[in-house]
């Protein structure tokens, strides 16, 4: 072997793997939010999209338990790895990890949702509990959303920020069990101030039900109501994200209320 083949051989040997990177979402496996992820991120490591083969919003960390699951390997243009699955967002980590990869991948992300998920949002997020179901699994993982619900949205400034975050993370070595919650503005790319790390704002929706009648004369309910943000303070991704700036919230899946621990423990001998 020549010494040029020699060198070669020993360049590809000592060459880093490419990071695996899980992709998912709430909107379904076509949604504009997860192409555009993907073309945000393609090229920083070997991409695999698992997603729901149809919306689940609003599906928080729903698993399926009664009735099987299926996965529909999907042909792309860009021959990026594309499966769509039947169940729900965590179902989609789950099966990725256990059927697909047969591995834990480096990271996921989960987006770009359309939709804020930011203060109370996380709760009901199927994004978010992608997300927090890969922390579970030991994978960092992060979920990216747009505080935009139009099919057309623009996500050039989500595409933008996604990246750097992403880079930012595959530079170090982010906790096993990270989970970022990350919100971007629904304005102009060149207006966005930059990123806030924050804290989950005390916002919820006061709702409301109206009241319906079908054409058989029985009742029926759909879900509305108001977000109102009882948080004042400016550290919050609410407060960051009304001030053009791209909110990051470290969450956990640990829900433990650590000073109610410690007062309970004093009282409770």
């Amino acid at each position: 072997m020549t010494k040029k083949k020699t060198a070669s051989v020993s360049l590809k040997r000592n060459e880093k793997p490419k990071p695996v990177i899980l992709i998912t979402n709430d909107d379904g496996v076509t949604a504009p939010g997860i192409q555009n992820l993907v073309e945000a991120v393609k090229d920083l490591g070997k991409i695999v999209v698992v997603a729901p083969d149809k919306p689940q919003s609003g599906m928080g960390h729903a698993i399926t338990i009664g009735q099987p699951l299926r996965l529909h390997k999907m042909q792309r243009e860009d021959n990026i790895e594309t499966w769509s699955c039947t169940g729900t967002p965590v179902d989609c980590v789950k099966l990725a990890v256990d059927k697909i990869l047969h591995r834990k991948p480096d990271l996921c992300l989960s987006g770009i949702n359309h939709g804020a998920n930011h203060s109370i949002n996380v709760i009901y997020s199927g994004t978010m509990s992608a997300a927090v179901e890969a922390a579970i699994e030991s994978i960092p993982s992060v979920g990216f959303s747009l505080l935009d619900y139009s099919i057309e949205a623009d996500f050039s400034g989500a595409k933008k920020y996604a990246r750097i975050i992403v880079e930012h993370l595959l530079k170090q070595k982010p906790d096993k069990h990270l989970v970022l919650n990350v919100n971007i503005p629904a304005i102009p790319e060149i207006q966005i101030k930059g990123i806030k790390v924050c804290r989950q704002a005390y916002a919820k929706y006061v709702e409301d039900f109206i009241e319906r009648n079908d054409p058989h004369g029985r009742h029926y309910y759909w879900l509305t109501g108001e977000f109102v943000n009882f948080d004042k303070g400016k550290d919050t991704d609410v407060w960051a994200l009304a001030h053009y700036y791209v909110s990051v919230v470290p969450v956990q899946f640990d829900l433990t209320n650590y000073t109610l621990k410690k007062k309970f423990e004093k009282i409770w001998k």
